[in-house]
């Protein structure tokens, strides 16, 4: 039976693995399910319909598949899914989709959430992100794999954040942020060269990095035009996989990016 304090309260349309655990005063409301070893800490609400895989980790107070903070929301049925082996530290909220946005926010996997980071409505966040504390991302915002978000900063909605991405502190993104680059800034924020640390200790080899700064030096630093800077990486730099994501990320931007 999952360890469950006296004060907390469950709904009979939950389930909860046999080995979770569930803080004092934590509510879980129905239509929720959470995965085997999950910790539900104190004061954290749950609602659904949610899934929430294994060993999930909760500290306390957060907020997690609450409606959408959307005006054009009228109770439709909308989902929030969280993968595997992520951490959400106190205070952290995260809202459900809705019907407008594809009805879904998800989460993957191995991700730490910050206190008071904040994940709006309809967003996608891939695995393994750090978001600091009071990081916050608008409606509709996908977030790639590795991607970091700094303290205090805002993700506007609809953009996108590519994988392994570095985004400051106090950072205003309203266009799409570069993966693997370095972006920091407020109105305007700004790119900083590829994130070669960061890179480094996720073990990307010398050369990867190598082509990534010289892509970088041709999208952001030559006088080229987009399109034919797109086609100069694709030409000089088709061996790495890294650079073609940066091409197929750049040409798939909507709103643009961060430069």
């Amino acid at each position: 039976m999952a360890v469950v304090h006296p004060t907390a309260i469950i709904s009979g349309d939950a389930v909860v693995a046999d080995d979770a655990e569930v803080g004092p005063y934590a509510v879980i409301g129905p239509n929720v399910t959470v995965g085997s070893g999950s910790r539900i800490g104190p004061y954290t609400r749950i609602e659904g319909p949610a899934f929430i895989g294994a060993r999930n980790d909760f500290y306390g107070h957060a907020s997690i598949g609450g409606p959408p903070q959307d005006l054009k929301y009228r109770g439709e049925r909308t989902e929030l899914a969280i993968g595997n082996d992520n951490i959400f530290r106190e205070f952290v909220t995260i809202n459900r989709g809705t019907a407008g946005g594809g009805g879904a926010t998800t989460i993957g996997g191995q991700n730490f959430f910050m206190a008071y980071a904040h994940v709006a409505h309809d967003c996608h966040v891939g695995s393994q992100t750090i978001f600091a504390n009071s990081a916050t991302l608008a409606g509709h915002v996908d977030v790639g794999d590795s991607a970091t978000i700094g303290a205090f900063s805002a993700v506007h909605q609809f953009c996108r954040v590519g994988e392994h991405a570095f985004i400051g502190g106090f950072t205003v993104c309203t266009l799409d942020v570069l993966p693997f680059v370095k972006t920091v800034g407020s109105r305007p924020a700004k790119t900083y060269g590829i994130n070669t640390v960061g890179l480094q200790r996720k073990g990307f080899s010398s050369d990867t990095i190598d082509a990534l700064q010289r892509a970088y030096r041709t999208l952001i630093r030559s006088k080229l035009k987009l399109e034919d800077a797109l086609q100069r990486i694709e030409a000089d730099l088709s061996p790495y996989p890294e650079a073609r994501y940066l091409v197929e990320f750049v040409r798939g931007s909507q709103r643009g990016f961060i430069r």
